[in-house]
């Protein structure tokens, strides 16, 4: 719990991320060099630092290998960080540890553009291998 100006800010640790979430299914074109991008501008976490909710938006680009991730179950996943504080060079390598164990892609970048705050905007791309 995070004090502020007489206020609790609650959020949970990053044991509530959900990986077990994932799902894949087989990519048939595995021989293939296809890029799948997948973007939201909803995503967010929370900032350790002040207990207030980080939003941005997330952009993974991956070659996949015998499986692509599921879209509906990366989407559970991602919800799993609603409540979580995680600063964010923190939560773009956490994203990246997970989705590559899940899907182990041939290369995955992870991008976190996270909206302004302050006057200073964050950006924090990871990258696999």
């Amino acid at each position: 719990m995070v004090q502020a100006e007489g206020r609790t800010f609650p959020f949970d640790g990053p044991e509530k991320i959900m990986p077990d979430l994932l799902e894949t299914f087989p990519f048939e074109y595995a021989e293939r060099e296809a890029e799948v991008v997948i973007t939201t501008d909803e995503w967010n976490c929370v900032c350790p630092f002040s207990g207030l909710p980080d939003f941005g938006t997330l952009t993974i680009r991956y070659v996949p290998g015998a499986v692509c991730l599921e879209l509906k179950s990366l989407k559970y996943y991602l919800t799993s960080f609603r409540t979580v504080g995680l600063y964010q060079e923190h939560a773009a390598n956490r994203l990246l540890e997970d989705l590559v164990r899940a899907c182990r892609p041939r290369r995955m970048e992870v991008k976190l553009d996270y909206r302004l705050r302050g006057g200073i905007n964050t950006v924090v791309t990871v990258h696999h291998p």
